[in-house]
């Protein structure tokens, strides 16, 4: 689960990391507000006002803009809520900005240099481990310096025995050219991450810019959290964090029924038990020559009621030409999803595109008699093969 970075910031804060310092608002009137709140504080006259979406490439698409008064503020404000903000990230149909960060300026002049830097950590799944990617090249897309870099991007693998330890602290500190002042803020920074990261479970903590300030502050001016949707459960105030205006509307509504819905940009829908299954029907269906449309696996405990909201989902994409559904009665019985595709057919109306069929397993004799008494129009399938085969024909 992905949260905003004025979220981000709060669980940093909590864990004793500095960060921009800044007060989300909603209303141009509360952008305002915060802007003299942030004026009378720190003193501060310019302020930055931050579109809130979950996207990155923010500032190049007009979501980052600057202002010298609270009243600018609220004007900058003003046209930053509402507007669709397209990124690199978003795709051409952008995202509806509903909230805005205002913070204060902290590129401010000082004794010595202002710097920016890139730090993250994220779960490596080649290494089965932890890694701490960063470098010297911040404000900068990682896969930029990448390209163009790579020499500047260090990474410190975590020992996945124990924990990041000091001396990896240290090490980056040193790799990023800092001393003193800023060298000690840099490893104190780094371990505040570190118990952030853990605590909250998450699979990635992207800092981009990390800023050594002028006065050798180090602190977050961005923040990118991504959350294990596994551990929300025992996350409860985190989980409470998920903004659904954000996600996908089928996929929130497939969550709500307990369905695992992705949705993808093929023709042919598809609703299978099991994830291994749900990805070698994927491939059947692009081996008939169609192209996998969603992955919705309705797991192990299907019933009609969900057999029905995933037939729903389905048929709300417009591209979808035909639908296979593929189940392997192990714990789930056929019957019963076969009773779920009846009654979709009942409630839902007329479905007018081609349905393929393939129940193999327990109860799967029963599951064929309950269909073909219906009189529905469904296409029976027996093997993958005979599947591909009846895909292909109902795309022709």
């Amino acid at each position: 689960m992905n949260i905003h970075e004025y979220q981000g910031k709060s669980i940093l804060q909590a864990h004793g990391v500095a960060v921009q310092e800044g007060f989300i608002a909603e209303t141009a009137g509360q952008a305002k507000l915060v802007a003299e709140e942030l004026q009378k504080k720190y003193g501060t006259e310019i302020f930055v006002i931050k579109a809130q979406i979950h996207a990155g490439g923010r500032g190049k698409g007009g979501g980052v803009k600057i202002a010298r008064s609270p009243e600018e503020a609220a004007e900058v404000a003003s046209r930053m809520l509402g507007m669709t903000l397209v990124t690199h990230q978003t795709g051409p149909e952008g995202k509806v900005v509903h909230k805005v960060l205002v913070a204060r300026d902290v590129y401010y002049k000082g004794e010595s240099e202002t710097r920016e830097f890139y730090l993250s950590i994220l779960l490596d799944r080649r290494r089965s481990a932890y890694v701490v990617i960063y470098s010297t090249e911040g404000g900068m897309d990682i896969e930029e310096v990448a390209a163009k870099n790579p020499e500047a991007i260090f990474t410190e693998v975590v020992d996945s025995t124990c924990c990041l330890h000091e001396f990896q602290m240290r090490t980056i500190a040193s790799n990023l050219g800092l001393h003193g002042k800023a060298y000690k803020e840099m490893t104190h920074f780094i371990s505040g991450l570190w118990d952030a990261f853990v605590s909250s479970d998450a699979s990635m903590m992207e800092i981009n810019p990390l800023l050594k300030t002028s006065d050798d502050r180090v602190l977050a001016v961005d923040c990118k959290v991504s959350l294990d949707d596994n551990s929300l459960y025992r996350q409860p105030e985190l989980a409470a964090m998920r903004d659904l205006n954000e996600e996908d509307p089928t996929e929130v509504e497939a969550s709500a029924s307990n369905l695992n819905y992705v949705k993808l940009d093929g023709d042919v829908g598809c609703m299978v038990n099991g994830a291994g299954l749900a990805m070698a029907t994927m491939d059947l269906i692009q081996l008939s020559g169609g192209k996998p449309a969603n992955f919705l696996d309705v797991g192990g405990g299907a019933s009609p009621k969900t057999v029905e909201a995933g037939f729903r989902i389905i048929l709300k994409d417009p591209n979808v030409r035909a639908i296979l559904v593929n189940i392997f009665g192990g714990i789930v019985r056929c019957d019963r999803v076969a009773g779920g595709i009846i009654e979709a057919y009942k409630t839902i109306g007329d479905i007018t595109i081609p349905v393929i069929v393939r129940l193999q397993g327990t109860n799967a004799i029963e599951a064929k008699e309950l269909i073909d008494n219906s009189g529905l129009k469904v296409i029976a399938a027996s093997t993958f093969t005979d599947a591909a085969e009846k895909v292909r024909a109902a795309l022709r």
